[in-house]
């Protein structure tokens, strides 16, 4: 999608996904299925990293 805009927009810069990590091909829609269904797998994330994030979070949604 990114590709069309920057056609109809290229003064503007877009930011693309990275298409050379490895880790992000191993995330597939049946394996956040099985991840939500279970909710076995815990990710561990430091206060002020999280406070930081929820703090962005919530000024989004806020738009």
């Amino acid at each position: 999608m990114s590709d069309n805009l920057s056609v109809d927009f290229p003064e503007t810069e877009f930011v693309r996904p990275c298409n050379l990590c490895a880790h992000m091909k191993r995330i597939t829609l049946p394996t956040i299925r099985r991840a939500l269904e279970t909710m076995q797998t815990q990710v561990n994330i430091p206060q002020d990293i999280a406070a930081n994030a929820r703090r962005a979070v919530e000024r989004m949604l806020a738009v």
